[in-house]
């Protein structure tokens, strides 16, 4: 495995994949045909979509086709896959239907280094069970990509506003472990990374991650830490 995985796409400042590119450069090598799943995108077309991602990763050297202009049998064509944010539902849905989890599985297994972020970061794990998104459309099951063995809260902030009386996001989370306890959740705060190689799993970034694990109390890990190896 060869993966990065980005809690968000914007810097406090507004940037645009700017804390990115060199974590892009580093991913690719010497690669530079990417492949890009813009279907998580909900408020914009796909092509715009893919059109901004690509101007905003040029400086790495990569260039972009859109999973949405192609077929899952020509992923051999491609040397990296990028799979953006937006909505995780929409994303399952349509990378299911369109086979691109078992395309993007076989080729990942086999070497082809693969980014996401939030819901990008959400389709590597086991499930999409942890996201924060609306459940907008069926995707036809929860299951994932399965990459790794662990699950992401990306966007991760356990913050109550004074006066609000809804739970917090370590509330909602600790709904999951009751009943999948053995699974491990990284909260990633934005600014964040997990880098991926084999099965070393890496924590990266300006704010401590949160760790869930069943029947533990959750455990706050700056970076930079090894979470598995």
């Amino acid at each position: 495995m060869n993966l990065l995985l980005l809690s968000n796409s914007r810097s406090p400042d507004g940037g645009y994949l700017d804390h990115a590119v060199e974590l892009v450069r580093e991913l690719a090598g010497v690669r530079s045909k990417a492949l890009f799943l813009p279907f998580a995108g909900v408020t914009t077309t796909w092509d715009d979509y893919t059109a901004k991602v690509q101007q905003a990763l040029a400086p790495a050297g990569l260039t972009l086709t859109g999973a949405h202009t192609v077929k899952a049998t020509d992923l051999d064509a491609y040397e990296l896959v990028i799979v953006g944010g937006g909505n995780t539902f929409q994303l399952l849905q349509q990378a299911r239907q369109r086979g691109w989890l078992h395309a993007i599985r076989r080729a990942v297994a086999a070497g082809m280094p693969y980014m996401g972020w939030s819901a990008g970061a959400n389709l590597a794990c086991p499930t999409i069970c942890t996201t924060n998104d609306m459940p907008i459309v069926d995707p036809g099951g929860f299951d994932a990509l399965g990459l790794i063995d662990m699950q992401i809260n990306p966007h991760y902030l356990n913050a109550l506003p004074a006066g609000h009386q809804g739970e917090t996001r370590d509330q909602r989370l600790a709904e999951f472990m009751v009943l999948r306890p053995e699974t491990k959740i990284i909260g990633l705060p934005e600014g964040d990374w997990l880098r991926i190689r084999g099965k070393q799993v890496q924590l990266y970034g300006p704010f401590p991650a949160r760790v869930f694990q069943g029947g533990q109390e959750a455990l706050d890990i700056s970076a930079p830490a090894t979470l598995a190896e």
